[in-house]
């Protein structure tokens, strides 16, 4: 049998535009065996909720049955149940892992050594598919996210299961990429924001690059093909020594060409958060609709994007046109309400909009 895949996911592991990635992945088996590994949300009091909303979601979803595979703590397991659980996993063509600690599930993982086993499995042409915290053991080193983001540490690494290396890649791998969540402030690379992950890059041994996933993409690595495609919503960035090699949602590249690619150029960390900006805005832009819930939610978003359009961030015209144009379309179709609504959202960032016979103009007001 073909050798499997290996599949990465930056967020929404159950959303409906991961769904067409999972299909696509579980087409390659006439039968289907599918486990889910608990790990990095077993110290949780809501795990058996955590694991029968992702057995439904494959069940309705992709009409998959999913089994859940407990490995809650590796120090409380007797040597028979970790051997048990590791024949199941062997058994398994199809291991899924996501949401979680990514410290948590690389402290019982290590012991086990897990990328060890889970190279064996993607070798004997099964597929891997990690998401979010899963998602960043798998490099050379782990970032401690809730660590450093929440709590307040100082930068540090710790040593990660090195399934990409086994694979030929030499990476740690950050999701969440894009995010943007905190609107006035950087919360891209998983939540660390840019600076901070220039930072640990600095830290990190020479030859280690970093795989950065945008939210709800898929990076697939194919042993057979030893290929790297990136689906889904956006982009994948290969970043090294300060540049950036951005790989685009539907491209394909070899991974020896990855691993000894030109990056584009040298970049400045205003113009990576610039790159991160623009990703988002795209997303938001889709989110605006008079259908949609989210549209004031997505509308406010934006324009705290426009507003901050200094260092950082991108600059703000074309993020107030394209609010100003979607506002005139609201009209158009006699959606007043959203249209005043992105109106007020407007003022209320200290951006004046003038509707006249001319057309609509508009500026910031001094000492915004």
């Amino acid at each position: 049998m073909a050798k499997g895949v290996l599949a990465l996911l930056g967020s929404g592991e159950t959303a409906p535009g991961m769904t067409k990635i999972h299909r696509s992945l579980l087409s390659r088996y006439e039968t289907i065996k599918a486990v889910n590994i608990d790990t990095p949300y077993g110290f949780q009091q809501n795990v058996p909720e955590m694991t029968e909303k992702l057995v439904e979601y494959f069940n309705i979803s992709l009409q998959t049955k999913l089994e859940p595979l407990g490995f809650k703590d590796y120090e409380n397991t007797s040597a028979v149940n970790r051997e048990i659980f590791r024949q199941k996993l062997r058994e398994a063509n199809y291991i899924f892992s996501g949401p979680g600690s990514p410290t948590y599930a690389l402290a019982q993982w290590k012991p086990m050594d897990l990328g060890n086993e889970l190279f064996k499995i993607i070798n004997d042409g099964g597929t891997v598919c990690f998401s979010s915290a899963a998602v960043l053991t798998l490099g050379a080193f782990t970032a401690p996210i809730y660590e450093i983001y929440k709590a307040g540490s100082s930068l540090y690494w710790l040593e990660g299961l090195d399934l990409l290396k086994l694979l030929g890649l030499n990476c740690v791998v950050i999701p969440h990429f894009d995010n943007a969540e905190g609107g006035n402030y950087d919360t891209s690379a998983c939540y660390l924001g840019l600076k901070r992950l220039v930072d640990l890059e600095d830290m990190l041994p020479p030859g280690t690059a970093t795989l950065g996933i945008d939210e709800h993409t898929a990076v697939l690595i194919d042993l057979e093909e030893k290929t790297l495609r990136v689906e889904g919503r956006s982009n994948a960035h290969w970043r090294m020594n300060g540049a950036v090699k951005t790989i685009h949602s539907g491209e394909v590249i070899s991974l020896s060409e990855l691993k000894n690619i030109e990056v584009d150029s040298t970049i400045s960390e205003q113009q990576t958060a610039e790159i991160v900006s623009v990703n988002e805005v795209q997303f938001l832009i889709e989110q605006i609709s008079p259908q949609t819930s989210e549209a004031v939610k997505a509308v406010a978003a934006l324009a705290q994007l426009a507003e901050n359009g200094g260092a950082g961030f991108i600059e703000p015209t074309s993020l107030i046109n394209a609010l100003l144009e979607i506002r005139s379309v609201a009209r158009t179709a006699g959606d007043y309400g959203l249209s005043d609504k992105i109106r007020d959202v407007l003022i209320e960032s200290n951006i004046e909009v003038s509707d006249s016979q001319d057309g609509i103009s508009w500026r910031i007001k001094e000492g915004s």
